[in-house]
């Protein structure tokens, strides 16, 4: 694709993000009584924001224009945050986190992939240096601590030794004899020199030249393709189908790498930083004369130093509005009238609603009388965003020539920006002048310094009868607690794995079940989707994280082998975020006190918000919530009564994320394990669209993954019927144990065979329907 292209798919985005804004003001406003009616016009707005958000995200991974790109990057946080709410409208009226989209699908002339949510590269790329350093950091720790060994030396045989030495003795022999046969050569060549000057030129002579030239050509193209099949044969390179999948990788590599440097030169000529170096110390002088001159206007026409707006109130802002220090007086009296007026208020309310609890009757009313009225959108928080920003792409790019970089329009905006931030300097620095100011001139203290006094020592009371665990990480650099929680093993290096990486297919007939009462099996492309809405796109986003839905934790159960851990590290590589590993098999026998179990969980949760994104990850959780009663010093059980005090600490402003995998739920106490996770997520074992799907064929996937090759020889179909029951993980370990060296070595003579993966299939245990039922 070209520029011109990603504008154009920009512009086409925004329409059709203008259409549903509108649509929805229509619709979604208005109670409906009807639950088919409303799940369908959720569902069709869902899948329309997903059509926008795979079109916005391309245009601005791609496009270079910054201005366009930050406009862009605010309405994708819009996007996401909506996406997030309608899906807590659809589990809401459904009472299920998996749904079934097939019938509107048809409607809207979309495929099932179209349902896959895309994951904005940006969450990744803002942060790509800093994470670096991070990961090289992680490296450096782990290899002092003697937890990650570089790459391994091999001890070398005597075998092998000797073989090396004859290939260097034959390398030397080989150049004694080039440079002597040279030699002769060069003797040679000069005989025939005089020679030919003796007789002249020779038409044999030529011809023979013509001969030798195309010989050794034909004959050094012969050796090269030798070469090259004998390579390809002893596994030494790949097939040419594969190299053309690598040269065709390491191009569009390169044009990435490439696109990135023009979009960081970009950035360094539409800089906040030189507005700041240039303006910043002009704009700061003016506020400070402006302020106080109007301190001094004030105390002449008021006869005393007025009070300072708190940031509430706008700061300097509200004291350097168009308007008579007369005017900003009385006004600043009557807000103060207003909110006492408004606490009255409130008082009063809290009494009513007090009355109407003890009563019991009115609430009861209320509740009927939203029955008897239908369903209704609750109020969200992105829809304001969504259409500030549509209004501003109207107003300044939808009939804009896109030649230009409109600097004019950019300085404007961060001018803004940096004014805000210098106001808020200046704002502390003349506070403080007009305290001083009062105690030369009047004499007199404020009561804000009084009430800060008599605060600070409330805080100093408070810190000494606090708890001495958070005292003592009071004083402890980030760098300290994260190396620490390094060398306990709690932080560990995730692996580089990919959501896409994670193979499964949609359920297309789950539509009919749901309509018989009947609720159908989850397919692995619905975990997939749950895993983007609630742990990669919160995650990725401080803006979707604080505004929208908040999930803290996330419970992810299925049997031995489903991929959930592959899952939890998914979360990490898509959104750069540290991983701790608080596993049963981890902190068991590390922290015998109670007191030491906190001080950890005390500096993970301080790490993990500091270094923000993170992802705290429990293992086997069920361990926690078990029913059997063990040694309580040992047990990981003692997490229990701690993790709710954990979650609490949570804010919406910390994107951090509790995740716990298990593969035994029914063997904990269901009631805290459902107050700890707010979301369950149950992972099915491969169905058989999954495991040879149109799109998704899980064992083609694997066996390319280790390097074998699919021919007609193998009968996938077949394959895929013996293999029903059985996980991601069997498929894997029966794949790894056919295709060994030797294997590999064979397969250009010897294809794969159905009949090789049954045996080593055997040998493990498949999902039996007794623990299916279990699951569900």
């Amino acid at each position: 694709f070209s520029i011109s292209s990603y504008n154009k798919m920009w512009r086409d985005a925004q329409k059709d993000l203008d259409i549903l804004l509108q649509k929805e003001k229509n619709e979604f406003l208005q109670p409906e009584k009807d639950r088919v009616k409303v799940f369908n016009m959720l569902a069709t707005s869902y899948i329309k924001y997903l059509q926008i958000l795979r079109n916005l995200e391309a245009a601005h991974d791609q496009l270079v224009h910054q201005q366009k790109r930050a406009l862009i990057q605010q309405v994708l946080d819009g996007v996401i945050g909506r996406i997030l709410e309608i899906k807590r409208e659809m589990v809401d009226l459904e009472h299920s986190e998996f749904h079934y989209f097939i019938d509107i699908l048809i409607y809207l002339h979309l495929l099932p992939q179209d349902m896959e949510i895309p994951i904005p590269r940006y969450f990744i790329k803002e942060n790509l240096e800093i994470l670096q350093q991070r990961e090289k950091m992680l490296d450096e720790i782990l290899l002092n601590a003697g937890l990650q060994t570089q790459k391994p030396v091999r001890a070398m045989t005597v075998e092998e030794a000797i073989k090396i030495i004859q290939v260097a003795e034959r390398a030397r022999q080989g150049r004694c004899r080039a440079a002597f046969m040279r030699k002769i050569y060069l003797k040679e060549e000069r005989r025939l020199a005089k020679h030919q000057d003796q007789m002249g030129p020779n038409p044999n002579d030529a011809a023979i030249c013509i001969q030798k030239a195309w010989r050794g050509y034909s004959q050094r193209k012969k050796t090269q393709k030798m070469r090259e099949e004998e390579m390809i044969f002893l596994g030494m390179s790949s097939p040419p189908r594969l190299l053309a999948r690598s040269t065709s990788r390491t191009y569009a590599k390169k044009t990435d790498a490439l696109q990135e440097k023009v979009q960081e030169r970009r950035e360094e000529i539409l800089n906040k930083d030189k507005l700041r170096k240039t303006e910043g110390i002009y704009i700061k002088e003016t506020l400070q004369n402006q302020i106080s001159q109007w301190f001094i206007e004030c105390r002449h026409v008021t006869g005393k130093f007025p009070d300072y707006p708190t940031k509430d109130r706008g700061g300097s802002k509200a004291l350097l509005s168009e308007k008579t220090p007369e005017q900003v007086a009385a006004e600043l009296v009557a807000k103060k009238e207003m909110e006492l007026q408004k606490k009255d208020k409130k008082e009063e309310k809290g009494k009513e609603a007090e009355k109407e609890k003890m009563k019991g009757k009115k609430p009861q009313k209320k509740e009927k009388k939203k029955e008897e009225e239908g369903w209704k959108m609750a109020p969200s928080n992105f829809l304001s965003i969504l259409e500030e920003e549509n209004r501003q792409y109207k107003v300044f790019w939808q009939n804009r020539d896109e030649r230009w970089d409109h600097l004019e329009l950019f300085e404007d905006e961060e001018r803004e920006e940096v004014e805000k931030e210098i106001r808020v300097q200046v704002d502390e620095l003349m506070e403080e002048k007009l305290e001083n100011l009062r105690l030369a001139v009047d004499g007199e203290k404020s009561s804000k310094q009084k009430k800060g006094r008599k605060s600070q020592k409330v805080r100093v009371a408070n810190s000494e009868s606090g708890a001495k665990i958070m005292m003592s990480l009071v004083y402890r650099t980030i760098d300290s607690l994260y190396r620490e929680l390094v060398e306990e093993g709690l932080l560990i290096k995730a692996k580089n794995v990919n959501l896409s990486d994670y193979i499964g297919n949609c359920n297309l007939v789950g539509t009919s079940p749901r309509q018989g009462d009947l609720e159908p099996a989850s397919s692995l492309a619905g975990v997939r989707q749950l895993i983007a809405l609630y742990g990669i796109l919160p995650l990725g986003s401080q803006v979707v994280h604080e505004k929208g839905p908040l999930v803290k934790a996330l419970l992810l159960a299925g049997p031995a082998g489903v991929g959930k851990k592959m899952l939890v590290h998914a979360i990490c590589t898509e959104t750069g975020a540290n991983l701790f590993n608080l596993s049963a098999s981890n902190i068991a026998g590390k922290y015998p006190e109670a007191s030491d179990l906190r001080m950890m969980l005390h500096k993970v949760l301080k790490v993990a918000k500091q270094l923000q994104p993170s992802v705290i990850w429990i293992g086997e959780t069920e361990q926690i919530f078990s029913v059997s009663e063990e040694d309580e010093e040992m047990s990981p059980k003692r997490l229990e009564k701690i993790l709710p005090e954990f979650l609490k600490a949570l804010k919406a402003q910390d994107r951090v994320l509790l995740v716990g995998t298990t593969s035994r739920p029914f063997g904990a106490n269901l009631k805290p394990l459902c107050r700890i996770y707010q979301k369950i997520i149950l992972i099915p074992r491969p169905d058989y669209s999954s495991r040879y799907g149109k799109y998704f064929i899980l064992w083609k996937h694997i066996i390319w993954q280790h390097g074998g090759e699919i021919t007609n020889s193998l009968n996938l179909s077949s394959l895929t019927k013996v293999s029903d029951g059985f996980t991601q993980g069997d498929i894997t370990w029966a794949v790894k144990t056919v295709l060994s060296e030797l294997r590999l070595l064979q397969m250009s003579r010897r294809p794969l065979r159905a009949s090789e993966f049954i045996g080593p299939l055997a040998k493990r245990d498949p999902v039996y329907r007794e623990e299916d039922d279990a699951f569900q």
